[in-house]
């Protein structure tokens, strides 16, 4: 009796381990291959319960999902002879189980032979554009590219690349020092030439207010000029006027005022008796 339970249970045993061997399952989050004396046989893209040949076949999952790549920092050098050391990163993922497991084995490899592919493709389409390009003007375009030219050298490995990005861009530590100090170069050079310009518009300026200075003075001048003649032409005018209603008078006046402009206790005058400057101190 005892015999025969255990026999059943090695029998229940035994066949539990043979369900084992052959029955297998597939998650949704996975691919899968049957190998088969190292050999692949199959691949499988479905979830659910799958069978193979016992003892002598094994399954080898991998991940179905979007992976990540990271790569470490590398060099490389642009079109204007800059040297970046860029910092890149890749979503990625297995599409054919079969042709990774015959070109690369597993997931490992399959991280080693991005990391090539990857690399090569930043540096070829880095190597075309320039620092200022890369860093802010065309890094979207750039991207594109390698996540392009990536996935199609990446096909032949039954890998397809989604996006490649960078992460930073650096300059070496040795070059950091030259880069800031021509950039302060070009600013200086560049505030120069607002200096230089502003000191070109001030003297612009300076003129224009110059000129405008002396035209205001000549037409001051002139509209002055022409009021003392026109107060000089009324005052004769008038002096005129005078003279005619009683010119002896007026010349009368005329000589006093002569008289007190000429004759002080310094003057010494050296005349003719009959001068007519006199005529009016002689007695009748």
């Amino acid at each position: 009796m005892k015999r025969k339970t255990v026999l059943v249970i090695a029998l229940a045993l035994f066949g539990l381990i043979l369900i084992g061997q052959v029955l297998f399952r597939v998650d949704q989050t996975q691919l899968a291959i049957v190998i088969q004396l190292g050999k692949p046989v199959r691949a499988i893209a479905t979830p659910g319960l799958h069978t193979k040949l016992p003892f002598i076949q094994e399954v080898i999952f991998f991940d179905n999902r979007l992976l990540d790549y990271d790569s470490a920092p590398k060099e490389v050098i642009t079109q204007d002879k800059k040297t970046l050391v860029v910092d890149n990163y890749a979503k990625w993922r297995i599409k054919d189980p079969l042709k990774v497991y015959q070109s690369v084995r597993d997931e490992r490899g399959a991280q080693a032979r991005l990391d090539d592919i990857i690399y090569s493709e930043l540096r070829v389409d880095l190597g075309v554009h320039t620092l200022t390009e890369i860093v802010s003007q065309l890094r979207p375009e750039i991207m594109k590219t390698v996540t392009q030219r990536s996935s199609e050298k990446a096909d032949a490995f039954g890998i397809e690349i989604m996006d490649v990005r960078i992460k930073r861009a650096d300059l070496p530590p040795e070059n950091e020092k030259a880069v800031y100090a021509r950039m302060d170069a070009e600013r200086q050079r560049e505030a120069k030439r607002y200096r230089s310009e502003g000191d070109e518009e001030s003297q612009k300026i300076k003129s224009g207010a110059e000129k405008d200075k002396e035209i205001i003075l000549a037409e001051a001048y002139k509209t002055s000029q022409e009021f003392m003649g026109a107060g000089d032409a009324k005052a004769l005018k008038i002096y005129g006027d005078a003279y005619s209603k009683d010119p002896d008078f007026f010349e009368f006046l005329r000589t006093m005022e002569a008289y007190k402009k000429v004759i002080n206790k310094t003057t010494t005058l050296v005349l003719s008796p009959d001068a007519a400057f006199f005529k009016y101190l002689k007695k009748e």
